[in-house]
């Protein structure tokens, strides 16, 4: 995704039109412009350069951007200092202003003699409205701009309503004039009809709805401004035996650098000397320090607590993980989640709507009679007070929020969808191994036969520490073998054998080991492997030695996490390549609703397709044959120690590698969603009852009479309340399952039937039908028994008998009875 800085934007309508320009350039794919950072995402084949001239000929600014730029320059506020500066001036004069036009006129406050005429002090005020006209002239020159482009924004309504004012000002002035040149005394009442100040105060006081609205935008970027300012920038580096302090920039990969206690990690790498305790709450949120020794990674901008390292830089600039975090976290600023592209809609038609209503206000009080002054002052109200700004903002600035708080603790969210997706899964899928489970298997029981612990330790281990299979180095790891084994032996997919002291020595499979093992142990071999262990059996000399049971460990936070995600009405299902055996023991320790075991890599993809027949589904997996099932589900979610394909195939990426944050994640996608809900249910409630009134519908029931600055007052705050209330994200603890609300399970819509069929002779009979019968649409899974004869189908919708029978007498067997 190309990624550029937009300037001249003043609202949802500047937006929507810049994307709908880009949007129809040949080439471009998908476009997305955020009113927020003032930003604009692309994908496609299109040039910079056609795109930045099509946004330069409808009047706004672009240019592209870098990574060096977004963490350098693109969250800077810059608008704040500007406004402020333009308000400070504009409020001088209105002050002014104020005092002539109502301190003078209603209380009479006293002012220079030369002012006591009444047209006099009208043409200072005239004046005084002119100078801050011009000191706002950004609103004009902008808002006119678009009304001739024939796309109006809210420039333009700010444009028109001041406009209207001060030209019937100017209008009342001219007769005052011609009233004191004829000596006719109506030149005070004419007086009272001047909205001078009404001009002004318009600008003014929507400058301060906009100063206080970009200080508001600024917070909500501060969680990524916060990870910018974390990147450490100078390193210290070994060159010719010599320490020398360069600018990070310089850092180069494979250069050696030097960290002492204390110090920043400059850029990712892997520790070539010492060993230390490294802080790396910066990037994942998780506050306990991480012993690290020699060939462990570490990360850029993470603090090194306690010992002397070296370190060998293998990822610099824009490749190390502070710098994709950050560039993660901006993509997702860039682009829009659904709900947004609704209200943008909205936003498209609602500038020149308003402009009608304004134009119908003034002409439908014209025609029941009341002055032009009254007219116009209605038509002003509807103009200024109306507010596309707090539409475009609703959304953006909670998914700011939203995405800064989840970075802040290890959660990152690549896109605005996924941040809105999370919360609304109904399924989630979990992958087994490293997932669940930490991934690596370890001794958990040693059962020698007759002899000594010891001796059973040491063959075993010293046949295994030849073997490069995961389970030997379990076992290697448990205990340190002291024999030295000749002759070794692998048997592929049933064990090892070797000769200790010129005898044999083997170990394996219970297929392989099946004569050597004692009929009282068979029992206990079996308990085992129902408890999700996996036996390994010994034999030395043709004596049976004993049983070592290895297994992957769950990690300590997966039944808590499995039980939040139930407790929030998602139905948790376990997929794994493991036989069933062992995969329900699993699965029943962990508390997932549902197994789905000896599923092969290429599988899970398919799976996953199956399981989105019944509602949204989120994959979390690790390893690389998790990619193709985590683009497959709705929203794919990565543990963060996982490999770096999973991580680029998934919608959401998890860097603390615990289960919990899966379900913190979704809490903190629903909290989201939460506040853009408010905030769009108070843009709308805001227009739908402030534009009535302004148009003085209500007069005649209740009096209400709005007067333009007040208008101007209501219209300035409403952006800044939307993004107020998106800030009060950062006080969401997302981790806090006490106040989860349980959503209703979507139930399956399975049925069975059971067909009776002759004919099966074996297992691969079993398998021709069962493979037959599962390529049927609709059929989830087919249970096949030769020896009962029978195939137990499990149906997601309707099939027909005729559909059942003929796929299976297609193999050449015969379907006696459906039942």
């Amino acid at each position: 995704m190309k990624q550029y800085n937009i300037t001249g934007m003043s609202c949802a309508a500047c937006a929507n039109r810049i994307e709908k320009t880009v949007a129809h350039i040949n080439g471009v794919d998908s476009c997305s412009v955020s009113l927020l950072t003032n930003s604009m995402g692309v994908e496609g084949t299109a040039s910079s350069e056609s795109i930045i001239q099509a946004i330069e000929n409808i009047g706004y600014g672009a240019s592209e951007k870098g990574v060096e730029k977004v963490k350098d320059d693109s969250l800077v506020d810059h608008e704040t200092p500007k406004l402020k500066k333009r308000l400070i001036t504009s409020l001088v004069f209105l002050i002014l202003l104020m005092y002539l036009s109502m301190g003078h006129m209603m209380w009479k406050w006293p002012v220079p003699s030369f002012l006591e005429n009444h047209v006099s002090l009208a043409v200072t005020e005239m004046l005084l409205t002119i100078i801050i006209l011009v000191i706002n002239k950004a609103f004009f020159i902008n808002g006119y701009k678009s009304l001739f482009q024939l796309s109006p924004n809210m420039d333009a309504l700010v444009a028109l309503g001041s406009s209207a004012a001060f030209g019937y000002s100017l209008v009342v002035l001219y007769l005052m004039i011609d009233a004191m040149s004829q000596g006719q005394m109506k030149v005070m009442s004419l007086g009272h009809d001047l909205y001078f100040e009404s001009a002004a105060m318009i600008p003014t006081l929507i400058t301060v709805g906009k100063m206080l609205e970009a200080m508001s935008k600024g917070r909500t970027t501060d969680a990524l401004k916060s990870l910018m300012d974390l990147a450490p920038q100078t390193a210290v580096i070994i060159r010719d035996n010599k320490e020398m302090t360069v600018g990070i920039d310089e850092v180069n990969k494979g250069d050696l650098f030097v960290v002492r206690p204390g110090e920043n990690i400059p850029v990712d790498g892997v520790i070539v000397e010492g060993s230390t305790a490294i802080d790396e709450s910066a990037l994942t949120g998780e506050s306990i320090p991480v012993d690290k020794t020699v060939n462990d990674t570490v990360s850029g901008a993470t603090l090194n607590q306690s010992g002397f390292i070296k370190v060998r830089a293998t990822r610099v600039g824009e490749d190390t993980t502070l710098s994709q975090i950050i560039q993660m976290v901006s993509d997702a600023a860039s682009t829009k989640a659904p709900i947004a592209k609704k209200a943008d809609q909205v936003s498209g038609i609602f500038v020149p709507v308003i402009i009608g209503i304004a134009l119908v206000t003034f002409i439908v009080w014209m025609i029941l009679g009341k002055s032009i002054g009254f007219s116009i002052a209605r038509a002003i109200s509807v103009l200024v007070i109306s507010c596309p700004c707090a539409l475009g903002l609703a959304t953006p600035v909670a998914i700011m929020v939203g995405n800064g708080m989840g970075a802040k603790h290890g959660i990152l969210f690549k896109t605005s969808e996924s941040l809105e997706v999370a919360g609304s899964v109904d399924i989630i899928a979990l992958d087994k191994t490293g997932t669940i489970t930490k991934g690596t298997p370890v001794v958990t029981d040693v059962v020698p036969y007759k002899i000594e612990k010891e001796v059973l330790l040491n063959y075993a281990s010293s046949l295994e520490k030849k073997s490069e299979h995961p389970l030997g180095k379990a076992v290697t790891d448990y205990y340190q073998g002291s024999e030295d084994v000749e002759d070794f032996e692998i048997l592929p997919g049933h064990g090892l054998r070797g000769l200790i002291h010129g005898k044999e020595v083997l170990g394996g499979s219970i297929k392989m080991m099946e004569k050597h093992i004692p009929e009282e142990m068979m029992k206990q071999a079996s308990d085992k492997a129902m408890e999700g262990k996996t036996p390994l059996f010994f034999s030395y000399d043709d004596t049976y030695l004993g049983m070592i049971c290895v297994a992957d460990t769950m990690k300590e936070d997966s039944p808590q996490a499995i039980k939040e995600m139930q407790n929030m009405g998602i139905q948790v299902v376990m997929l794994t390549g493991d036989n069933k055996k062992t995969a329900d023991a699993i699965g029943k320790k962990a508390g997932v609703d549902e197994v789905i075991a000896g599923v092969l890599p290429d599988g899970k993809e398919s799976v996953i397709r199956d399981l989105q027949k019944h509602g949204k589904v989120a994959m979390v997996g690790d390893g690389i044959n998790d990619a193709p099932a985590l683009t497959r589900a709705d929203i794919g979610i990565a543990i963060g120690a996982g490999t770096d394909i999973a991580i680029d195939a998934a919608d959401v990426v998890l860097m603390n590698s615990k289960l919990t944050d899966v379900t913190a994640a979704i809490r903190l996608s629903r909290a989201t969603l939460r506040n853009i809900h408010e905030n769009l249910f108070w843009a709308f409630f805001y227009n739908a009852i402030c534009i009535p009134v302004a148009a003085g519908v209500f007069i005649h029931l209740t009096g209400w009479q709005m007067s333009p600055m007040l208008g101007a007052a209501a219209m300035s705050l409403s952006s800044f309340f939307v993004c107020m209330n998106a800030l009060r994200l950062n006080t969401f603890s997302m981790h806090d399952a006490s106040k989860d609300i349980k959503r209703k399970k979507k139930e399956k819509k399975t049925m069975e039937k059971t067909l009776e069929i002759t004919g099966m002779m074996c297992g691969h009979c079993e398998m021709a039908v069962k493979k037959a019968l599962e390529a049927v649409d609709g059929v989830e899974s087919a249970d096949v028994s030769h020896e009962k004869g029978t195939a137990v189908v499990t149906l997601s919708k309707e099939v027909s008998d005729d559909v059942l029978k003929k796929t299976v007498e297609d193999k050449d067997y015969i379907v006696t009875n459906i039942k």
